[in-house]
């Protein structure tokens, strides 16, 4: 399945609950190139809270792919912090543009954290 066209600045698929089965039916209609990233993290995840016999692992986890997702349901979003993010991987530190592309990167995670909260 893949994301449905949708106006300009509308998310490209609701918000998916915060579930394992959830994040990745969602996963695989704005991302599907991370679902064997995310099938790695969620495995990691379990098993690090059965080592610490805490659910924080767990928690830890949807939370970091709920902000994935909110961020991959809109594409102008998205296509600003891939920007970023090259940017930060190809500028010198010493670079005023890699501060900003950095802040962007931020600002980007800190909205999606909100909203899908």
């Amino acid at each position: 399945m893949s994301a449905q066209h949708t106006e300009p600045g509308a998310p490209l698929i609701p918000r998916p609950e915060r579930t394992p089965s959830a994040l990745r039916v969602a996963l695989a209609q704005v991302a599907p190139h991370r679902l064997a990233e995310m099938e790695q993290q969620k495995d990691e995840a379990i098993a690090l809270a059965a080592r610490t016999d805490s659910l924080g692992p767990i928690h830890q986890f949807l939370e970091s792919w709920a902000i994935v997702i909110e961020i991959a349901r809109f594409p102008a979003a998205a296509a600003r912090l891939h920007s970023a993010e090259y940017a930060a991987h190809v500028l010198d530190r010493d670079d005023p543009a890699w501060r900003t592309a950095m802040e962007e990167i931020r600002a980007a995670h800190h909205t999606a954290r909100e909203s899908a909260a």
